[in-house]
């Protein structure tokens, strides 16, 4: 019996284009982009963001090849069998996301120091271990404002592993939102809340941002400037006057065509890290 097969689209691109050729694979049919570059558990080309993009048939890959750009050198790729997936595993050490903060897989044992707060994470099928800049800059930024959390909920837009809201509700926050179109991500955010005995203080859906009927005293969407921008409308809305929101996701040049898609909000940091920044914006008091 033959092993099943899995067609990948491989592109190499500069980290200016990179959201652009995302968006382009998903236009032709990808089933998920997966983004590596020199930050990331397994690495890209040197010098360069290597996108590797799953499709549900070789035919469908091959006819997305067609309609690239050659000069992304689009490649197909194949794995064979199941093995792969569990290959990055042995990348993910425990590791500090933040002060006080360790996140650990479910596979490394690890023995916390006193005032260290351990958070078990298996990201499964969703994006955030929590080793990528975009999301150690957030929990740069919770810890940051850990008195202004205490006590109080949170949302967390695009919540992937729910990662971002595990660590807001280890930093002192009373409840988290979670929320994200993906249902693995959704499905995988309550797996991880219930690995760490979080279940009945993380509520976590589909709900699109634009049905999010309440507002939130800290507001977080680790997601990518091209989406930020188009939910720039919806997102601020949850976020309470005199409220924190905290924006990543964005390549240092994106910095200011994001601030612009959200010009009543203050800059209150802007942290970068390697190609990354986050945005901490206070929402006007009213």
């Amino acid at each position: 019996m033959s092993e099943t097969r899995y067609p990948y689209v491989w592109l190499n691109v500069t980290e200016d284009v990179s959201d652009e050729a995302s968006v382009a694979l998903f236009d032709l049919g990808a089933l998920g982009v997966e983004e590596r570059d020199a930050t990331t558990i397994v690495k890209g080309e040197a010098g360069k963001v290597t996108l590797v993009a799953s499709f549900e048939d070789q035919a469908s890959a091959e006819a997305a090849i067609l309609e690239l750009p050659a000069a992304w050198s689009p490649a197909l790729h194949e794995v064979v069998g199941d093995a792969w997936r569990d290959e990055w595993k042995k990348y993910f050490k425990p590791f500090a996301v933040c002060e006080g903060i360790v996140v650990r897989p479910p596979w490394e044992p690890y023995d916390a120091t006193q005032g260290e707060h351990v958070l078990e994470l298996e990201p499964g099928r969703a994006f955030g271990t929590g080793l990528h800049e975009t999301t150690s800059l957030v929990a740069s930024e919770l810890a940051r404002v850990r008195p202004e959390l205490s006590g109080k909920p949170i949302l967390d837009v695009g919540c992937g592993s729910g990662i971002l809201a595990l660590i807001a509700l280890a930093l002192g926050a009373s409840k988290a939102r979670a929320i994200d179109i993906d249902p693995d991500a959704a499905a995988v955010t309550r797996e991880n809340a219930a690995r760490n005995g979080l279940t009945e203080r993380v509520e976590t859906d589909t709900t699109s941002v634009h049905q999010i009927d309440r507002q939130f005293p800290v507001v977080l969407a680790n997601i990518e400037a091209h989406v930020l921008i188009p939910l720039a409308e919806p997102i601020t809305k949850t976020v309470m006057p005199g409220g924190l929101l905290v924006l990543s996701g964005i390549l240092v040049p994106q910095k200011d065509q994001v601030l612009a898609a959200y010009p009543t909000f203050m800059l209150e940091g802007a942290p970068e890290r390697g190609e990354w920044i986050a945005l901490s914006l206070r929402a006007p008091r009213g």
